[in-house]
């Protein structure tokens, strides 16, 4: 199989995968979101709503990269990110050394 042929199979997958878990996390913060009239309820999910809805954002992000054909490198200095990363953080917007000096 061509290095081509493996990245274009790895990127289908990668994408029927993150489609999949933005569908769960959707029906998660339909879930959340239902108004069940008791305040305790919606105090605890209140953390819950604000995760589910953080992994949607980098879940879509990581979708339209995908279909952008930007997906991989790194929004800032624009290298590849290393694919053991990605297979780790398929949502990974930046290299380490990038997310290192984002996140100092």
């Amino acid at each position: 199989m061509s290095t081509d042929t493996y990245d274009q199979k790895w990127h289908t997958e990668l994408e029927a995968t993150l489609t999949h878990e933005f569908e769960a996390h959707t029906a998660r913060l339909t879930q959340l979101t239902a108004d069940t009239g008791d305040p305790a309820e919606a105090h605890t999910n209140a953390a819950l709503i604000v995760a589910t809805r953080q992994n949607l954002e980098r879940i879509s992000g990581a979708l339209r990269r995908l279909a952008a054909g930007t997906y991989g490198n790194c929004e800032k200095c624009g290298t590849a990110i290393p694919r053991e990363r990605l297979e780790i953080l398929p949502h990974a917007r930046f290299c380490v050394p990038c997310q290192q000096k984002h996140n100092g």
